[in-house]
């Protein structure tokens, strides 16, 4: 693990250079370009708003900032997991002819897509100051880690998913349809107090439940998170984390003759 890490560090600048050409080349050729950054998020709120607030009543004050300080991280993490099953296969031949760290590609995939992200939230923290939402500054200054776990969480199930479409390429269209039950099995569009009691303890098993739990306590309820309901998220993060880093350490052998 830690020649890994030394070798990733080494590579670091090949990293930073597929990271600017993903963002470059996200919205190349569109007429708006990098303003879909901002247009994307915002055009999904105004259809789950009316959807979750209009035609199907939520009965949740301001249920558009409700809605939106979990929709952002939610894009993000579903961006890196299902775009992220061919972010090896589709540079095979950076694969096939270079030697590098292998790890650096998902580290990359899930790094453009966090910078993407962050640049989300500036519209978020309009919203949140439009919304006249009262945030803690104990729960501001929680907020990066909040991310650096999802983070972890999203790049260590982005490694296994990416590492294993080598050998299965179907599971590139697999995680289209499982990201999309997984975004309905997460309390993002509806209260989690909506999920029956019975099925409580089944449904916490979800990694990203506490995570967006956890934004809405801070944007949307303006209060700080207690160490007790961070603790779960940070173990999620990391076990992932040292899961994908195993299992693409283990795959990744056979990428070259795969590909």
């Amino acid at each position: 693990m830690k020649t890994t890490l030394l070798a990733i560090w080494e590579y670091r600048d090949m990293v930073i250079s597929l990271v600017k050409r993903t963002l470059r080349g996200r919205y190349k050729g569109s007429v708006l370009g990098f303003f879909w950054t901002f247009l994307e998020p915002l055009l999904q709120l105004l259809v789950y708003t009316v959807l979750f607030s209009v035609i199907i009543d939520q009965k949740i004050d301001k249920y558009y900032l409700f809605l939106f300080v979990a929709l952002i991280p939610w894009m993000f993490f579903s961006a890196s997991v299902s775009g992220g099953a061919k972010c090896i296969s589709n540079q095979a031949n950076l694969v096939t002819k270079l030697y590098f760290p292998r790890e650096v590609l998902p580290i990359a995939h899930v790094s453009a897509a966090f910078i993407n992200m962050l640049l989300s939230f500036l519209v978020v923290f309009a919203v949140v100051l439009i919304a006249r939402v009262p945030i803690h500054p104990l729960g501001l200054l929680e907020l990066p880690v909040i991310m650096l776990v999802e983070y972890a969480l999203a790049l260590g199930i982005t490694m296994i998913v990416s590492a294993c479409t080598v050998y299965f390429r179907d599971l590139e269209y697999i995680m289209g349809v499982v990201t999309m039950l997984w975004q309905f099995l997460t309390p993002i569009m509806y209260n989690i107090s909506a999920v029956p009691q019975e099925y409580m303890s089944l449904y916490m098993l979800n990694p990203m439940t506490p995570v967006i739990l956890l934004y809405r306590d801070i944007l949307y309820y303006g209060r700080a998170p207690s160490l007790a309901s961070l603790l779960p998220c940070a173990l999620w993060g990391a076990a992932f984390l040292l899961i994908g880093f195993f299992v693409f350490g283990r795959l990744q052998k056979g990428f070259a003759e795969e590909l």
